[in-house]
């Protein structure tokens, strides 16, 4: 949920705050009442059968960072590393190597570009790794409506992350270590012994000793060898002026899994039984708030016709009237599957190298906390004179980025993947009921990645106690099968 991540693809998304303005958010809003006459508003708003905010289009329109960095010169071809894509991994993991004097060149067709979706994280995530200050808002607690009669609050604070002051500060590192850029999409890879060479749409050819793929999910450079059967996350959400909403300002709305705005909508409520989606929500103020509606993990794919059809008539039946979109974001993420081949001559990182919790999506603290360890071991072996390079060089940074516990604890986290796709609305709200009843200490270490396998299994034990009858039987009856492949892919990551 990197919108959850938040993604999160990806694709993750404190004490109490006054009400904040529009100025102080990130991108820089300006209130459309000083931008954006009513008249122009009600322009905007045509009749729909939905009688919704599907029509107003985004007033926020993204523009480049003005921000001086380092740009490639023509006659220098060779570095140790290149970085493909200029988004919040790449940007880490650029930041991070060059710390250690080596030389990397970073290649993105929009370098300087915002990133578009929204970052959501948990603040003590973001304060561990130094990265509190790329917070624009927080909230000290959450609320999960896990029915129309009842809600859990957690009380963990939670955090959006300020875009603009995530990619200067990396930016800031990059360019104090002299990390190039080059603005050009990368459309072959070829590989030497030794060296591995990328050209670019522009024509250009660059070298180095370590190419790594940070463009994402729909990269072509990674290979699998097993079957790619990934969960996905699908989400629609917007930044949006409303009359009002009934959210607290001082909690964020983690999952609303209630369905009574389906009441008068039979074949949606009959589709959101069986795969059910739940809003997300940021209030920022009594008329400012994001809100998402998300398909946490679907197989196959939920539309997104469907999805906004739901959100449409949930915020109807909340009495939230859309006066303005802000910004609109479509969230996809793929969710579990296989890893990438390990080794292979691309290294990865982001949503393309298996890092997106399988569970929940997110993603973007986990790269964050991930990117210094791949780091780390990239420096040994191209820092190193003992100039480890070619095929010893593959196999040593993918598994620094993934360990054997590393990958067992993924299939563990897939499993609790799978096991979702079991459930129907009514199981979905069952688990996650049980799921916050659990020591904070398990359920916040499931959802942060940071229990070992000996702490995941008694987390499992604890859910099951503390689970209710009808969701001990859908562990029992739904969990087998799951459970046999986990088993057997631990089995063979071992080997």
């Amino acid at each position: 949920m990197e919108t959850l991540l938040r993604p999160s693809p990806f694709l993750a998304l404190s004490t109490s705050h006054p009400p904040i303005s529009c100025s102080s958010l990130n991108p820089p809003f300006v209130s459309p009442k000083t931008k954006t006459s009513a008249r122009n508003v009600r322009n905007r708003v045509r009749s729909s059968k939905f009688n919704s905010f599907l029509d107003l289009q985004p007033a926020w329109k993204p523009e480049p960072l003005d921000f001086d960095v380092s740009w490639l010169d023509p006659s220098d071809r060779r570095f140790d590393l290149i970085i493909i894509g200029a988004g919040p991994a790449g940007l880490r993991l650029a930041e991070q190597v060059s710390r250690y004097g080596i030389k990397v060149c970073c290649v993105d067709p929009s370098p300087l570009s915002m990133w578009p979706n929204n970052y959501g994280v948990w603040v003590d995530e973001f304060e561990s790794l130094g990265l509190d200050d790329c917070l624009d808002k927080t909230w000290p607690m959450c609320s999960v409506y896990i029915n129309d009669h009842k809600t859990r609050y957690l009380d963990r604070a939670y955090g959006r992350v300020s875009r603009k002051e995530l990619k200067i500060k990396l930016l800031s590192g990059c360019v104090s270590n002299q990390v190039k850029f080059h603005k050009a999409k990368v459309w072959k890879i070829e590989h030497q012994e030794f060296e591995s060479s990328v050209v670019c749409t522009d024509g250009s050819e660059l070298k180095a000793s370590l190419i790594v793929d940070a463009s994402g999910y729909a990269s072509p450079f990674i290979e699998y060898d097993k079957p790619r059967n990934h969960g996905y996350q699908i989400a629609h959400g917007i930044l949006a002026e409303v009359d009002n909403h009934p959210f607290d300002l001082d909690k964020m709305v983690l999952m609303d899994w209630r369905d009574s705005h389906l009441g008068s909508e039979p074949d949606l409520r009959k589709d959101n039984s069986k795969i059910p989606t739940f809003l997300y929500a940021m209030p920022f103020s009594s008329n400012l708030i994001f809100l998402e509606e998300t398909s946490l993990v679907a197989r196959p794919v939920l539309s997104y016709m469907e999805v906004k059809k739901r959100m449409v008539a949930r915020l109807r039946h909340l009495g939230v009237k859309v006066r303005s979109v802000i910004e609109e974001e479509k969230c996809f993420i793929l969710m579990g599957g296989p890893l990438p081949k390990i080794p292979q001559s691309v290294m990865a990182i982001g949503g393309n190298s298996g890092i997106v919790h399988p569970s929940s999506g997110y993603m973007v603290a986990r790269t964050m906390a991930l990117a210094p360890v791949l780091a780390d071991t990239i420096a040994e072996c191209l820092g190193s004179t003992r100039m480890i390079r070619g095929t010893p060089l593959y196999d040593r940074v993918w598994k620094g980025l993934w360990p054997v516990e590393r990958r067992r604890i993924r299939e563990f986290h897939s499993f609790g993947m799978e096991t979702l796709l079991q459930l129907d609305l009514n199981g979905t709200r069952r688990f996650f009921d049980a799921f916050f009843d659990l020591d904070p200490h398990h359920w916040k270490g499931f959802m942060s990645s940071n229990l070992s396998l000996r702490e995941l299994a008694m987390f499992c034990l604890s859910l099951f106690g503390h689970a209710s009858n009808p969701s001990r039987l859908d562990m029992v009856t739904k969990c087998p099968a799951p459970l046999v492949r986990m088993i057997r892919n631990m089995a063979l990551e071992t080997i």
